[in-house]
């Protein structure tokens, strides 16, 4: 078989808040840092970590506002499920000398956070007022959080005023 797979699957905090910039045909492209950590115990018993960290390309392409969920949404702090390929990119720089990068080309993203942007102090990031940060969560992601399904808030499926962009 001849076929190959470049598919990455990350779980991670966003570093800092998005960086949303649109290029000269008018496509908006959001870009944001994931840090993902694992752990394990050394050879002494004694507790190891190391962060890695993946930087994370979103498009609005066909059919999908990533960038335009990243912008309205996601913020330093966030927990997020990010599904892409990995790309390496290479140019030249001011000086002439050759950059090379590494990029995750997000396809699919899941936010993850309970309460949407909070800090490590506990604060709500960004602008968003709380009941835009709570109207954030996927009803998938509530009804497991609270242990039920929809029949527990019945207010949610009756809510029309919902502005969420999928």
């Amino acid at each position: 078989m001849s076929r190959s797979l470049n598919k990455i699957m990350l779980i991670g905090n966003v570093g800092n808040d998005p960086e949303i910039r649109t290029t000269s045909n008018g496509a908006k492209v959001a870009q944001l840092n994931l840090a993902t950590t694992r752990t394990w115990n050394g050879p002494g018993g004694d507790r190891q970590e190391k962060t890695e960290w993946h930087r994370c390309v979103l498009w609005n392409g066909k059919g999908s506002g990533l960038a335009d969920i990243v912008e309205r949404y996601v913020r330093k702090g966030d927990r997020l499920y990010v599904e892409g390929r990995v790309e390496y990119r290479q140019w030249q720089d001011k000086e002439g000398q050759t950059r090379y990068t590494t990029e995750i080309n997000v396809r699919e993203m899941l936010m993850l956070s309970s309460r949407g942007g909070a800090s490590a102090d506990g604060e709500t990031g960004g602008s968003r007022p709380r009941s835009q940060v709570e109207r954030t969560r996927t009803p998938a992601a509530s009804s497991a959080a609270s242990g039920g399904d929809f029949e527990d808030f019945p207010e949610a499926l009756a809510d029309e005023d919902d502005d969420l962009p999928f």
